[in-house]
């Protein structure tokens, strides 16, 4: 199959290159044209232009850090991947985008007989979890592409919907971070062997695979777990607009969010997230560190 693929950075490139290894034909663009080399050596053309990439494609796929770029990438007049693409053609977004955008990407391509499908993801390819929102027979249509980008495959109901799911978990996961470390830092003060305590947590009742980022990176310093500090924090700040279109109560996130503000006012935005524990250890006058 004939697939485009925009945004080729630590997410896109390997994503886009379980489709090639999977058979299919790519054309590829990123905006930063050096991003594109790996899969340029794997096969793939590479386009100058969003809309470039449709022309020569029968399905595109997007994976962007956020929602004003992949609305430039979609919707641009000149440009965009919706100018270039054929109608009866399909549209796949993989971004953790904001449900206005996918809203306003939906209705766009309904204008143009494109289908559509807002399809987030979570981990790493292959293994990574997909929870896409479009018509049901759109994703049947879809299905065998997205199993070959992931391991877990799930259709949640009509556009939308997998931009929902996909906040709803980052907000559990990274609402919980903030409170995992506060956790630690309780038995930091108290004298706790942060070690033992970290052995105990994963076979108890605060068990959680973002916990597991505290082990890994934070005690010992490295602060290079998961996605970037600003990824996460956008993030959190679209579950939190979220929470309050619906009417649901969103304190915690908005604990958190400031937490993940205030580390990104020190600069460290490109940093891995779980480098706001150190936000957290400078309020509680300790590190945390397994010595």
């Amino acid at each position: 199959m004939r697939i485009g693929f925009i945004g080729t950075g630590t997410m896109g490139t390997p994503i886009a290159g379980c489709l090639v290894a999977a058979g299919h034909q790519l054309t590829v663009y990123d905006i930063r044209r050096e991003a594109t080399q790996t899969l340029h050596e794997q096969g793939a053309s590479v386009a100058d232009t969003p809309r470039g990439v449709a022309q020569t494609s029968e399905v595109v796929f997007t994976s962007l850090p956020g929602p004003s770029q992949v609305e430039k990438a979609a919707l641009d007049p000149e440009t965009g991947l919706l100018a270039g693409l054929p109608g009866c053609g399909t549209y796949i977004d993989l971004t953790t985008n904001a449900p206005g955008t996918i809203r306003r990407l939906a209705a766009a391509c309904a204008e143009r007989g494109v289908d559509f499908l807002d399809a987030p993801v979570s981990g790493r390819p292959p293994t990574m979890t997909v929870m896409a929102g479009g018509e049901a027979a759109v994703f049947a249509r879809c299905r065998p592409l997205l199993e070959a980008i992931a391991k877990n495959v799930f259709h949640v109901g009509p556009n939308g919907a997998g931009c929902v799911a996909k906040l709803v978990t980052q907000y559990l996961g990274y609402t919980n971070f903030i409170a995992a470390l506060e956790g630690m830092l309780v038995a930091a003060k108290a004298g706790i062997d942060l070690g033992v305590l970290a052995q105990i947590v994963p076979v108890s009742a605060g068990q959680s695979r973002t916990f597991d980022n505290i082990a890994r990176s934070v005690l010992t310093g490295a602060f290079t777990a998961g996605g970037t500090l600003d990824i996460v924090a956008k993030d959190i700040d679209l579950a939190c607009a979220l929470a309050r279109e619906v009417g649901a109560p969103v304190q915690l996130g908005v604990l958190a969010s400031e937490m993940y503000k205030h580390a990104q006012a020190r600069g460290w935005g490109q940093e891995g997230f779980p480098v706001v524990a150190r936000v957290l250890e400078a309020m509680a006058g300790v590190e945390l560190r397994d010595e």
